[in-house]
């Protein structure tokens, strides 16, 4: 069936439907072989093994449909099955699926550098480099960083998450369940104070005064002449969504600038169009040394990137950046038609529009509900942290709870947080006003039926 919403038509009717036997027997098969083939350390959250999937909708293997709120973590942005990429993908494997990029190149790989030369912060010169996913962009953004500048010590902030490989567990603050029993972790790496502007001991500190603590911490642990690189989210991830307050990172930028440390703007989860501007770093005109990307980049293709100033990225040896696989052909093309629909849908538009729709209904669900003790994000990057009520005291069993309750009745979202207590609303940027609205109206009552 095709249903259009604004100038996005869809495959699939955007519809939830959830049978009595959930999961079907399909599914529960399914899971029975996993288990005898799938190391158990890959866990699922939701018990449905996918048999398509467009627009905000989700078909499971047993004909059941689920309201998709997570956008497989913030990467299906233009839906999981866009006929651009999908069509880009096609034409693609048709002609090669590999030769490595280091070996003989190929057209798609330079025209996504371009496309991200543009699109990213600054009118600088800049350069490109491909990889495959967010924790290698990450890695080798500080390999250019420590080259370019000489200096070892790199800066992280507290909740932050950069990927699950060694270094980038060192750079990620939660250690279970991404650090636990897997250390010794990647040395000279240090974490200073984030701004978290709900649980701030002094609710009245300004971005800029976190900012000076945090800067006073690295120079006086560090010394700022030692440090090759600051990283950050600009909103962070997996450590619950936190947005910084207005100023911190302006500050610490201008700071890391008079310094000669490299900025480092971890974009993997908030890039195109997720906030509402294609970077989120945009929303205060910072402008990265080097900005990691993933997730969104290629509709659902792995691919990664870094882009960063040329005298930086330049400064590396030649055959010290690349990889194997970094800059497929098929995901460059993917890459390329995502972009592409990202522009022709005007999706930041579309992104500040359901944080228009979906603030109000969070904000409404707050004032009537103790539990939900924050409501923060922007555009399509939005969070509700669970508290015991009357108190700031974290609730991941409620949590847990409501995430249990919307996909019994067809809702999926996700959960994040330091503290595990945050549901992060990630919703495809194509999803239908009707859809989105339907699933926040499950997560309110789910809300208030397990408050």
């Amino acid at each position: 069936m095709t249903t259009t919403a604004h100038d996005i038509t869809y495959r699939l009717e955007q519809k939830r439907r959830v049978q009595a036997d959930f999961p079907g027997p399909k599914s529960l098969a399914l899971t029975a072989r996993r288990k005898s083939v799938v190391a158990a350390g890959v866990a699922s959250s939701v018990p449905v093994f996918v048999a398509d999937a467009d627009g905000g909708i989700i078909h499971d293997v047993d004909g059941n449909s689920f309201i998709d709120l997570g956008a497989g973590i913030a990467v299906t942005s233009v839906g999981a099955s866009d006929p651009a990429v999908v069509g880009a993908v096609k034409e693609a494997v048709e002609h090669f699926t590999h030769t490595c990029f280091m070996v003989t190149p190929y057209e798609g790989y330079v025209a996504v550098a371009e496309q991200l030369n543009r699109l990213t912060p600054g009118d600088h010169e800049k350069r490109t480099v491909l990889f495959n996913s967010g924790a290698e962009a990450v890695e080798n953004a500080v390999k250019v960083a420590r080259l370019a500048t000489g200096r070892d010590a790199v800066v992280a902030f507290d909740h932050a998450y950069h990927g699950r490989t060694n270094l980038t567990m060192a750079l990620t603050a939660k250690a279970m369940p991404y650090k636990t029993n897997f250390g010794p972790f990647a040395p000279e790496v240090y974490r200073m104070p984030m701004s978290y502007p709900y649980r701030e001991e002094n609710p009245e500190i300004t971005g800029a005064e976190a900012a000076k603590r945090a800067i006073t911490m690295i120079e006086k642990q560090i010394g700022g002449e030692q440090v090759a690189a600051i990283i950050i989210e600009p909103i962070q991830g997996e450590g619950g969504f936190i947005v910084p307050a207005e100023g911190f990172l302006p500050a610490l930028a201008a700071w890391a600038k008079d310094k000669g440390i490299v900025f480092i703007a971890d974009e993997v989860q908030s890039g195109f169009c997720r906030t509402g501007e294609w970077f989120a770093v945009n929303h205060e005109g910072v402008v990265p040394d080097i900005i990691t990307m993933a997730k969104g980049i290629a509709g659902g293709m792995p691919l990664s990137a870094i882009t960063g100033r040329a005298d930086l990225l330049d400064a590396v040896h030649a055959g010290g950046l690349g990889g194997t696989y970094g800059g497929n052909p098929v995901a460059c093309a993917a890459a390329l038609a995502a972009i592409g629909s990202m522009e022709q849908y005007d999706l930041n538009a579309r992104a500040r529009h359901i944080e228009e729709l979906a603030l109000g209904r969070l904000r409404d669900l707050a004032a009537e509900e103790s539990v939900v003790g924050d409501v923060r994000g922007r555009g399509a990057m939005l969070a509700i942290e669970l508290v015991q009520a009357g108190s700031k005291e974290p609730n991941p069993e409620l949590t847990k709870a409501v995430a249990a309750h919307c996909l019994r009745e067809g809702v999926i979202i996700l959960t994040c947080g330091t503290y595990g207590n945050v549901i992060r609303l990630l919703p495809p940027l194509v999803i239908s006003d009707e859809l989105l609205l339907d699933g926040l109206e499950v997560l309110a009552a789910a809300v208030k039926a397990n408050a």
